[in-house]
């Protein structure tokens, strides 16, 4: 006999989370290991129960379920449960993860772990099809107003107002900011596409800078200049970089 597919439940809402509970009643090849009411729980929950399978909401306080996968090193497959727009959709669609639009019937949700099922059997992974989705969302999303982070168990939630500048670590970002500095996955090219422009420069191929966090530009050499923050921190900085500094502020 397989051993039961394990399950953990991830909304806000506790009605949504009661209805997921109840419909799953009915697969006694499912085990519900848990409930969370956030991404800070869930994220805690799948290190301690390492479910094969979560129901995630989209839409939550203090962080999103996008935003909760980014932190989860190998996740499990997912149920999307969300009032999200017709782009998300699409996404999910396009990636071959399932999803459940608020309010949805019995049968949608029968369709939805059926689907499941299948994966779990067949013992296929989800991972790229989250990277791809996670990656489909990113692009087309607004201008960050804020980055999470994950340092050994801890979650923070990062304002970009307080992000000093950051810096290109291979498949990397470190973001240096007034309470230290925290590794983060992507490019700089994301980061320069979706942090507001009147606020940060790349001032080199490495370095994306807070406007507001600019002291001085210096000469360095001839033709080179190093970029002295408030804080101290002394950046390189290139050609491009040098007129990008020169139309920015005006100098």
């Amino acid at each position: 006999m397989n051993p039961p597919v394990k399950a953990l439940i991830i909304d806000d809402e506790e009605l949504a989370r009661h209805v997921i509970r109840a419909y799953l009643q009915a697969y006694p090849a499912i085990e519900v290991v848990g409930e969370c009411a956030n991404g800070f729980e869930g994220l805690k929950a799948i290190g301690e129960h390492q479910p094969d399978l979560i129901f995630l909401d989209v839409q939550m306080p203090k962080i999103t379920g996008f935003e909760m996968l980014e932190l989860v090193e190998s996740p499990p497959l997912v149920v999307f449960s969300t009032a999200f727009n017709q782009f998300a959709i699409q996404a999910f669609e396009l990636n071959a993860v399932d999803y459940l639009l608020k309010p949805y019937s019995r049968e949608r949700f029968d369709a939805a772990v059926q689907k499941v099922l299948q994966r779990h059997r067949q013992q296929s992974t989800s991972r790229d099809s989250i990277q791809h989705l996670i990656e489909h969302v990113r692009q087309h999303e607004p201008t960050l107003e804020r980055v999470v982070v994950k340092t050994g168990s801890k979650i923070k939630v990062i304002p970009v107002e307080k992000i000093r500048y950051l810096e290109a670590q291979d498949d990397y970002v470190m973001l240096y900011t007034d309470d230290g500095k925290h590794l983060k996955g992507g490019t700089m090219k994301y980061f320069e596409e979706h942090l507001d422009a009147d606020q940060f420069i790349r001032i080199h191929r490495s370095y994306l800078v807070h406007v507001g966090q600019i002291a001085q530009l210096e000469l360095y050499e001839k033709g080179s200049y190093l970029l002295i923050l408030k804080d101290g921190s002394k950046l390189p900085v290139s050609g491009s970089g040098h007129a990008r500094l020169k139309q920015v502020l005006d100098f």
